[in-house]
């Protein structure tokens, strides 16, 4: 247990942040929620220092009892995996509410308050380890999210906020099902660690990994789940449209590798295939639909579909590669995917248009906007030396361990995006602007830099220096990997041997080459397995040795 209770701090800050603007005029409610905005930025940047990077365990941990009767408990805790995801929370809520310093007019108090519930809230399911809070935080986030779209959105916010709203209350029901279910089946608790070491017979795993999936694919979003994305980022502020890419569509990716493959490993190795095709199908279906688009925030919501694809792909390889990489994808699409959206508002400030058609040809009058708009469109496209390169890279390698023809499938996603997003920035960037919105195109002012510089340094950092967040989340990736795969058989645990689920799942399904580990996969483990049968003669050499002495 920590001394200091970083993380409920990081929780409750921004909500007492939204009790406060309501007290306060708009102009005032804008300062009040930057400033707890960056306060909760500054408060989470020692946990990277103090986070010991060589062990597997939760750190940070808060606990107390919160309802005793149902062994229900307070309780947070940080590991390798879910640190870089609460870091990149807080950076971006600052940039979230720069962008809206002027975009926002209407009900300022009650915008800001949302805001910065969402950042309790999301930091909440980063950190919970409990069941219980975990699901109040899950759910805490929907009804902002909602407002957000449905208050300040577009001319057909209701529409897509109700759809997004539907969508993802109908996988909280079955998220919910599943955790009441895991509670009466893992001994009476709620407790997410004690659950994940737990045993649980193969058909009660597949009902569970289908519930899971049901909230989990939503939200990422996967195909076919993903229909409401598109609206709801067309319709969304800026302010909106970044939060909703770049953090809460990783909250399904989180649950998958918090909750799916270490609590449901045999039903986790049993769906693979299907993960594999519906994760590729998303990769090149949503950039193809990408290429389509004449509106900017809908080509960059269906190149969020596309790219989410290598997270799901990656991290059902089963190995460190696919897991690490797919980790480390979710922190860079929220980075790169939220300075795209970024740069729609800033151009949807001037001009009130989204259509590329309005906003060509920018590098002469806007000067540094197109540089911001080109290094965000090369880091979405896996440029080697920036961070998308670095997830995309090791997800592919991780899935060419599992198949090559998946992989090469998976390889079309990214020269589909290189086609995308270098002709949305050949007629954005370098075209001829129209001669009535010249005068509309002006650069980028301070604060637009401010929100849009810090992203950029993230870009190259992390792409040039990606060991320190690898380092980090390598012991717990390697935790999860011990659970689908143990190396002893595992102790009874307190489920219950009844088995009322059907039906039962094929022991072949589960049983496939999904860990890199578990054979030989380069020439020189082939050529070490094969000399050791070989006979050995006198001086103890086998006969291809003996050949090769001088």
């Amino acid at each position: 247990m920590t001394a200091f209770p970083w993380l409920t701090i990081l929780i409750f800050l921004p909500l007492i942040g939204a009790a406060a603007v309501f007290a306060v005029k708009d102009t005032s409610a804008r300062i009040i929620a930057l400033a707890v905005a960056v306060a909760d930025l500054l408060i989470s940047l020692p946990l990277w220092w103090l986070f010991d990077a060589s062990s597997s365990h939760m750190q940070f941990v808060e606990s107390a009892v919160w309802i005793s009767s149902h062994s229900i408990n307070y309780r947070l805790g940080l590991d390798g995996i879910s640190l870089p995801l609460v870091l990149m929370t807080t950076v971006l809520m600052p940039l979230c509410i720069l962008i809206s310093w002027h975009s926002i007019e209407s009900r300022v108090q009650s915008f800001m308050a949302m805001l910065l519930i969402m950042e309790g809230a999301m930091i909440g399911v980063f950190s919970a380890l409990d069941f219980v809070l975990f699901y109040v935080f899950w759910e805490a986030m929907l009804i902002p999210m909602y407002l957000l779209i449905g208050v300040w959105g577009g001319p057909n916010r209701l529409y897509a906020a109700i759809k997004f709203f539907l969508y993802t209350l109908a996988g909280s029901v079955l998220l919910l099902v599943a955790i009441l279910v895991l509670y009466f089946q893992g001994g009476h608790t709620f407790d997410i660690l004690q659950l994940s070491q737990g045993v649980y017979s193969k058909s009660l795993q597949f009902w569970l990994f289908l519930a899971f999936f049901a909230a989990f694919a939503v939200k990422v979003p996967m195909f076919p789940f993903h229909t409401w994305l598109p609206d709801a980022h067309v319709e969304a502020p800026t302010a909106g449209s970044v939060i909703l890419a770049s953090v809460l569509l990783k909250m399904g990716a989180y649950g998958f590798v918090r909750f799916s493959l270490p609590m449901l490993p045999d039903a986790s190795r049993a769906f693979t295939p299907l993960m594999v095709i519906l994760s590729i199908v998303a990769i090149i279906y949503g950039a193809y639909m990408a290429l389509a688009q004449a509106d900017l925030k809908k080509l960059i919501a269906y190149s969020s579909v596309s790219h989410m694809g290598f997270v799901t792909l990656g991290l059902f390889m089963f190995n460190i590669q696919g897991i690490e990489g797919a980790v480390m994808q979710m922190v860079n699409h929220g980075i790169t995917t939220g300075g795209l959206f970024l740069c729609v508002g800033v151009i949807y400030e001037r001009t009130h248009s989204r259509q590329i058609a309005d906003n060509i040809g920018l590098t002469k009058p806007m000067p540094r906007y197109a540089t911001f708009l080109v290094i965000f469109a090369l880091s979405s496209l896996g440029l080697p030396g920036t961070n998308s390169f670095v997830g995309e890279f090791m997800v592919l390698a991780g899935t060419f361990l599992w198949s090559k023809i998946a992989t090469a499938c998976a390889s079309l996603g990214i020269i589909l995006a290189a086609a995308y997003l270098l002709w949305m920035v050949q007629r954005v960037a370098f075209g001829v602007p129209a001669p009535h919105m010249l005068q509309k195109l002006r650069d980028v002012n301070l604060r637009e830099m401010v929100t849009l510089v810090p992203l950029v340094v993230l870009i190259f950092v992390i792409g040039l220096f990606p060991n320190p967040m690898l380092t980090r989340m390598h012991p717990s990736v390697e935790k999860v990997l011990a659970r689908i795969f143990p190396s002893a058989p595992e102790q009874p645990s307190t489920v219950s041997k009844v088995d009322p689920f059907l039906p039962v799942m094929n022991d072949k399904a589960s049983t496939s080459k999904l860990a890199f580990s578990r054979e030989p996969n380069n020439v020189s483990d082939s050529l070490a397995s094969r000399r050791s049968r070989e006979p050995r003669g006198e001086a103890g050499f086998t006969s291809t040795e003996q050949e090769n002495r001088p």
